[in-house]
């Protein structure tokens, strides 16, 4: 019976969470284009291709992934946990499908997949069913930002705090060193007053490396609608 077991692990999939990067397509790595063309189902975390930035990205890589089964995974954008865990529940079924049948799969996620990143909800899910499981490292767009602004991220014994800018912020803004606001969405508006206000030196940027780009040299330059693909770097 051991021996069986073992012989239906074999043939199950791996699934990959593939880290694409911040936006700009050249940053995607050697072994994200790799794992792209070598697995059977690519997984996206959308309800379709074309709406998709992960998969708009790595089409540009990666060409013959257009040539791929692909695997739609809508993912709820709320705070409710009853619907965030229905949503990623389901999402792991179907890819524990797909590896069921002996393939591998890519699930696409923007710029590091160990980073605030809805890719790592469905994997971990999928991994504690006792399936195989690797994570593809990739740029961190916080990375990315700096070197679009030309600019050192920390330097001698700076630290770094990475917020999460849809949450609370006031007490995090405040910490010593260099602070990244990530993923503002919809609260780019009160982000934008609370530096104001707190007069903090504030550099940022727009979709980087995606079309759009824009960067910000203060935080009264920020747009209020510069949506979810905006972080800024306050120190």
């Amino acid at each position: 019976m051991k021996e069986q077991l073992n012989d239906i692990s074999r043939n199950r999939g791996i699934l990959y969470g593939v880290s694409v990067g911040p936006g700009d397509p050249e940053l995607m790595t050697l072994k994200a284009c790799r794992v792209i063309r070598e697995s059977q189902v690519i997984a996206l975390p959308n309800e379709s291709l074309q709406d998709c930035v992960a998969y708009q990205i790595a089409v540009q890589a990666v060409p013959e992934i257009r040539d791929k089964e692909i695997l739609c995974l809508p993912m709820t954008m709320t705070k409710d946990q009853k619907i965030l865990d229905q949503c990623h529940r389901e999402a792991a079924a179907q890819i524990r499908e797909k590896l069921g049948e002996g393939k591998n799969v890519a699930f696409l996620t923007l710029g590091d997949a160990t980073i605030y990143s809805t890719c790592l909800y469905v994997y971990e899910r999928v991994k504690a069913e006792g399936e195989k499981t690797e994570i593809i490292s990739g740029v961190p767009s916080f990375c990315a930002a700096a070197a679009r602004l030309d600019r050192a991220l920390v330097s001698g014994a700076e630290e770094l705090h990475i917020l999460p800018a849809t949450y609370q912020i006031e007490d995090g803004i405040k910490l010593d060193g260099v602070k990244v606001l990530m993923k503002a969405g919809k609260k780019v508006a009160r982000v934008k007053a609370l530096l104001t206000e707190e007069g903090k030196k504030v550099q940022g940027v727009k979709c980087c490396g995606m079309p759009g780009e824009k960067t910000y040299a203060s935080a009264e330059e920020i747009d209020e609608d510069a949506g979810y693909y905006s972080l800024f770097i306050v120190s």
